[in-house]
């Protein structure tokens, strides 16, 4: 019996590791889930970051909500889409219902020569918070060698997608909205799915943060 007990011991004590480094884990992504989507640190993002907040997609959807809550918070918000009509739009809205001031610029994100357009219309303004957020799919789902104009297709989703200019002082924001269709393979979304890789928009912006934390 005393043997059988020295052999199970070392056993016991694997077990009670495991299940106590299991548990650890647990309790860290709980706490951290908790932190970040209950807690959240949305009491620092004023306008005290800069006057103007910058979003891209601002038309519609998420971009839109965006505009909505840092307009709620006293931003001045540029907001940067393809169509002029549906900037119009959200700016009339957001001067109305948050008496903030407003900027548009109408550029498409799939072509590469507007980025001196956008850092012209970005030039001068004390910006705070920069959100990342264009983007595009496909028209609808179809196996990668069917695609039209396949080549021109994937430049544009890479340059939309991927892509994306703004100087934020030192003290600013920058969030870069990815999907979850880019933790996955995602078939007949072939290029999509790699386009807005969560892991990538991550490395990203991990760089971009040590890069400029001293600047």
């Amino acid at each position: 019996l005393a043997a059988a007990n020295q052999t199970h011991e070392p056993l016991f004590w694997v077990g009670a590791c495991t299940v106590a480094c299991v548990l650890l884990w647990l309790l860290y992504r709980l706490l951290s889930g908790f932190r970040i989507w209950v807690l959240g640190n949305g009491s620092l993002l004023t306008p005290r970051l800069g006057k103007w907040a910058v979003v891209t997609g601002a038309t519609d959807g998420i971009g839109k909500s965006y505009a909505e809550e840092l307009a709620r918070r006293g931003f001045a918000l540029m907001l940067i889409s393809r169509s002029q009509d549906k900037l119009d739009d959200v700016a009339k809205l957001l001067e109305e219902q948050y008496k903030v001031e407003t900027k548009t610029i109408a550029v498409d994100f799939g072509k590469a020569d507007i980025y001196g357009t956008i850092e012209e219309g970005l030039s001068g303004l004390e910006i705070g918070v920069l959100v990342n957020n264009v983007g595009v799919s496909y028209p609808y789902p179809e196996y990668y060698l069917h695609i039209p104009n396949l080549d021109n297709f994937i430049t544009n989703m890479i340059n939309v997608n991927m892509t994306s200019v703004c100087q934020v002082r030192s003290k600013g924001v920058i969030l870069n909205i990815s999907s979850a269709s880019g933790m996955y393979p995602v078939p007949l979304l072939t290029v999509y799915s790699p386009s807005v890789f969560k892991g990538a928009f991550l490395k990203c912006s991990n760089a971009v943060c040590i890069f400029y934390v001293c600047k």
